[in-house]
């Protein structure tokens, strides 16, 4: 089975999750980082780790408002992923409201610094995002 990756878009850094081989359990990857609302670059370095991971799938977190509402940022996750489908991998919208702040609140649980909870941030919230497509999917 290919793996399939969680992506956490934001306007400077791409958080990455990778699933297990069985598609059960998710863990953080890395963390990649582009310019500025630069998603020309997000998008190569995204198609090069699809590759090295031989991911089918991409889950992308897809940020709304708490009414439910696609705002902004909403609509970059939307292309983002419409460009990611020109690589021939399935991708998966999934809601992401509240995933950084639950990814934050495991980090503070295990008492990880500031300093190193700003570094894995994005990584994290990639990893609710999957583990929570995962637990969807594999329900049953």
């Amino acid at each position: 089975m290919n793996r399939i990756l969680g992506f956490d878009l934001g306007s400077k850094t791409l958080g990455v999750a990778v699933s297990d081989p069985l598609g059960m359990i998710a863990r953080a990857l890395t963390t990649l980082r582009f310019a500025s609302d630069d998603y020309t670059d997000a998008f190569a370095q995204a198609s090069a780790l699809i590759t090295e991971q031989k991911a089918d799938t991409v889950v992308l977190g897809l940020p709304k408002h708490m009414n439910g509402d696609v705002g902004e940022r909403g609509e970059i996750s939307i292309a983002f992923s419409q460009r990611l489908e020109t690589l021939g991998v399935k991708v998966v919208l999934w809601d992401e409201r509240l995933t950084t702040v639950a990814a934050n609140r495991l980090l503070l649980e295990g008492d990880v610094s500031r300093k190193k909870r700003k570094k894995v941030i994005d990584q994290m919230a990639a990893v609710q995002i999957l583990q929570s497509y995962l637990d969807y999917s594999n329900r049953g």
